[in-house]
């Protein structure tokens, strides 16, 4: 059965932990900078100036603004080349996608290293959209506001829509556009989400079959009066 499907990318798809890490590391270094929390993979997901102040203890924006502008140089060039595709997905988008079923993406990474990492990794042939904060102008606030973008302009029906994400960000997102959240709890929010979702998902591989049985059940469901 189809579905419009929309999809966080880091923690959800890829795990891009090695090279974001390592950009992180290298550019607090070049600034004279220490990590004031561990460079560890639970970090990633917000947006990238909320990070790097995290990071990095800096609240002052002219120096963030610089740190920022560091690592996306630093990332474009190197970092987002140690990227990994996480087991069966390349295999389960095509499935998907086969099945007749509409994927995007959503994300607050920047389009340029998106696009790049999907494009070296094979996968970006399976999406019908590849959505991401700055693509707009100014950028949106929020991955909420993107995904209410991405369900107008594709006339997305929420009741057979889900989104695939591992973080509460990727939950509220969800919820606020009325979509099915579906938890990748393999991904960087293995340790939970605040909501209760309508699936967790252990293993990317089982995402098909899921999706079906899920759209089937809310297909079941009475018409409200």
């Amino acid at each position: 059965m189809s579905a419009d499907i929309l999809f966080d990318l880091d923690g959800t798809l890829i795990d891009s932990s090695p090279g974001i890490l390592a950009s992180f590391g290298r550019v607090l270094a070049a600034h004279g900078l220490a990590p004031v929390v561990p460079l560890e993979a639970s970090l990633i997901g917000p947006p990238l100036a909320v990070t790097l102040q995290q990071v990095s203890g800096i609240a002052d924006e002219a120096r963030l603004a610089r740190l920022v502008e560091a690592f996306k140089q630093d990332y474009d060039t190197a970092g987002c080349l140690a990227t990994k595709v996480f087991p069966d997905v390349a295999a389960g988008l095509a499935q998907l996608a086969a099945a007749g079923s509409r994927l995007f993406i959503v994300t607050n990474k920047r389009m340029l290293p998106t696009r790049r990492i999907l494009e070296a990794l094979g996968l970006a042939r399976h999406f019908a959209g590849i959505h991401t904060r700055d693509e707009t102008e100014p950028m949106a606030l929020s991955k909420t506001v993107v995904t209410q973008r991405v369900v107008a302009r594709y006339g997305i029906e929420r009741s057979r829509a889900f989104f695939v994400g591992d973080s509460d960000e990727d939950a509220a997102a969800a919820r606020e556009n009325s979509l099915a959240f579906i938890h990748a709890a393999y991904g960087y929010g293995a340790a939970g989400i605040a909501e209760t979702p309508a699936a967790v998902l252990d293993r990317f591989s089982r995402l098909p079959d899921l999706i079906a049985t899920l759209s089937r059940e809310r297909c079941a469901l009475p018409e409200r009066p």
